[in-house]
């Protein structure tokens, strides 16, 4: 199978520079990211693509038994490195992606050689010493609005995530992203984001690794990213001034300055 065209792989920026792949959240594409591509395509080789059912991957590909769980998707990751024969590469990961990256840094240690996770939650339900931000009772309840009226749920739900009132354009944009999303391949991406829980995996990573947050954010609270700095050996944790779930798109320059931070301490 041609991978690069199977997500939609798109390589850019400095081909002499450390290569930096990019990896969407649930319902969104490579597109998101295009507020932090100038701050990196100078000095670093940028590698977007989507997960196969998400944006202009190849639908055909898709397989309800492969993606129910995050392992699926992780392999997804995997695979494009393979194929671009990336090895020491920085994974950028937003919201669920982040723990994909985990995952895929575990697969094929070789590939990536350090994490920045934007907005990550490890477990969205809460559990005992733990506050994911939902109960089960929250999830059961997104989950079933969400197979009951996938459209509908999107319009209610895109602007909670987006968070940020004063720009209602970015939750209509967020919106229309996860409409354009076929509903049978969202609602098994949904059910394996929002049932997942990757917290034992976090005690694997030995990369450095950037934890970005937000002051307020109705999906992943700031107790979830305490929770992922302390279980993250020498993990750097920066509070972002911005509400929201999306810094990416809400708080951008923000955002962009701190992933570069990182990136020039890595050299």
């Amino acid at each position: 199978m041609d991978i690069v065209r199977r997500n939609n792989v798109t390589v850019t920026g400095n081909p002499q520079g450390r290569t930096v792949v990019l990896a969407h959240g649930f319902g969104c594409d490579q597109n998101m990211w295009r507020l932090t591509l100038p701050a990196l395509v100078d000095d670093y080789r940028v590698v977007l693509f989507d997960y196969v059912g998400s944006g202009r991957s190849d639908a055909t590909a898709f397989s309800e038994e492969r993606y129910a769980s995050l392992a699926g998707y992780a392999q997804d990751v995997v695979e494009v490195c393979e194929a671009l024969e990336l090895r020491d590469a920085v994974f950028v990961g937003h919201s669920v992606s982040a723990m994909i990256g985990v995952l895929a840094a575990d697969m094929a240690p070789e590939r990536i050689g350090a994490q920045v996770m934007v907005a990550p939650s490890p477990r969205y339900i809460d559990d005992e010493g733990y506050h994911g931000g939902f109960s089960a009772d929250d999830i059961d309840e997104l989950l079933a609005s969400l197979e009951a009226n996938y459209l509908g749920w999107s319009a209610a739900m895109a602007p909670l995530i987006m968070g940020n009132a004063d720009r209602p354009e970015l939750g209509e944009e967020l919106k229309n992203s996860f409409c354009a999303t076929d509903p049978d391949m969202a609602r098994v991406f949904a059910r394996t984001t929002f049932l997942s829980d990757s917290r034992d995996d976090l005690k694997r990573v030995r990369v450095p690794t950037l934890i970005l947050e937000c002051t307020e954010d109705v999906i992943a609270p700031r107790e979830v990213g305490a929770f992922v700095h302390r279980a993250i050996p020498g993990s750097t944790l920066v509070t972002l001034d911005a509400t929201g779930h999306c810094p990416h798109l809400s708080a951008p320059e923000a955002t962009n300055q701190a992933i570069r931070e990182f990136l020039a301490a890595l050299r």
